[in-house]
């Protein structure tokens, strides 16, 4: 039985413009659950934040987004982290878990652009902003004739250098610019064939304290069981391919009815080659499903592309 006193939540967050309006909404879905919880957000400046002139695949390491974060709740100055889910590594530090994965929103890509309508529009040598391998390796593979460019920053960032004349076409996470209301920027979202999803892309993870029982049980009503599951399976799969969230990897999973589809690839930088894979079965196969993906990539070859990318 819960306590009838206010129960006060300390939430760590990034202090991005798209990180704020995760934490207000998770703030806000907490609050009204009726059962007399406050929520006060901390915001924590991560490695990611501090260095925006190197892409990130140069950095290195995995968890430049959570890390801080992470020890800042080991320490108990925070009870809970809220993380854009395709910014958590697949291992977590001794006492903390991924104990709820809220609805997801759009996982796809969205190209936005000021003078072409459509990713097949753009003109060779066409300036495309990302910061992505993932993204860079998929448009190589279709068009080898793109100039892709290195993209960091926030979205608004990221959107004034695209007004700036910088790029002719940035690709952006579509949950993200929809959840800032920013929809209507959008000029294609691109299918998952052109560009198949980062792992857990679209989805907001909520990460504790393993043996704080109240707040386990007080965030348990944010857990989307369907959400769960898919990004479950994709995590399966970067785990078994001992990847950070900045190498050219991807995975999505999607389900229909008691049907689990996983997808996933792994390509080389230059877009020439790219492995792909599919698994499917029952949902609750669903992290067997995606360790057997990351196990039939690894097979087909995967393994020398990783091995050349974290050398390199």
């Amino acid at each position: 039985m819960m306590n009838s006193y206010t129960k006060k939540i300390v939430l760590g967050t990034r202090g991005s413009r798209l990180a704020m309006w995760q934490a207000e909404w998770v703030k806000a879905a907490l609050e009204a659950t009726g059962k007399g919880i406050t929520v006060e957000l901390s915001k924590i400046k991560t490695t990611g934040d501090k260095i925006l002139d190197v892409p990130l695949a140069k950095v290195g390491g995995k968890g430049l987004f959570v890390k801080e974060i992470e020890e800042a709740m080991l320490r108990g100055e925070i009870d809970i982290a809220v993380h854009s889910m395709k910014d958590v590594p697949t291992d977590f530090p001794d006492g903390l878990h991924l104990a709820v994965i809220c609805e997801r929103e759009d996982p796809r890509d969205a190209l936005i652009s000021n003078s072409f309508s459509s990713f097949y529009d753009l003109p060779h040598g066409a300036r495309v902003g990302t910061s992505s391998l993932r993204r860079s390796c998929q448009l190589l593979s279709i068009r080898p004739d793109l100039n892709i460019l290195s993209l960091r920053g926030n979205l608004d960032t990221r959107l004034g250098k695209l007004d700036e004349g910088q790029f002719d076409a940035i690709i952006l996470a579509a949950a993200g610019v929809k959840r800032l209301g920013w929809q209507d920027r959008i000029t294609q979202y691109l299918s998952t064939d052109i560009s198949l999803p980062a792992i857990g892309q679209g989805a907001i993870g909520i990460e504790c304290r393993r043996d704080d029982a109240e707040i386990n049980l007080l965030i348990g009503a944010l857990n989307h069981n369907n959400s769960y599951i898919c990004v479950s399976s994709e995590r399966a799969c970067l785990k078994k391919l001992e990847g950070g969230c900045q190498v050219p990897i991807a995975a999505h999973a999607e389900i229909n009815g008691e049907w689990l589809t996983v997808r996933g690839l792994v390509g080389s930088l230059d877009g020439k080659t790219i492995i792909k894979s599919k698994m499917e079965g029952n949902v609750e196969s669903a992290g067997v499903l995606g360790e057997s993906l990351g196990h039939d990539l690894l097979d087909k070859g995967a393994k020398a592309i990783l091995d050349q990318v974290y050398g390199g």
